[in-house]
């Protein structure tokens, strides 16, 4: 089922289906549905024309989802990189921004990369 123009999915309870969307949560989810009124526990696909007008009207008047939160979050981290301030370095080193130590366990924002040097010795080719 299409939702905010997001494939949400119908078997699902729509309080589960809404965190499909990028910037809906669980608890935003549930503040949504206590907001307008529905039930949480229907499941997606038995969603009246009529709630899901209400829903998608509270989302778009109280929420940034999807795309202008990414394009707020993008420009959030450029204003960082410009100002050059020490997270902003870091974005731009691509080093973890949060304090966390990078003399090991720092593989998930530099990749996987191994910058040590096995035991030495070379492997000898067979002829």
């Amino acid at each position: 089922m299409r939702f905010i123009g997001i494939n949400i999915p119908d078997n699902k309870r729509i309080e589960v289906a809404l965190t499909y969307v990028y910037g809906i949560g669980p608890y935003l989810s549930k503040k949504a549905l206590q907001e307008t009124e529905i039930d949480p526990n229907k499941r997606a696909k038995d969603l009246t024309a009529e709630e899901l007008n209400k829903l998608k009207n509270w989302i778009e008047s109280n929420i940034k989802i999807e795309g202008a939160l990414r394009q707020e979050i993008r420009q959030n981290i450029n204003r960082l990189k410009e100002i050059n301030c020490y997270r902003g370095i870091r974005h731009i080193k691509k080093l973890p921004v949060r304090g966390q130590r990078t003399k090991t366990n720092s593989r998930t924002v530099r990749g996987n990369v191994r910058k040590t040097v096995g035991s030495g010795k070379r492997k000898i080719e067979l002829k």
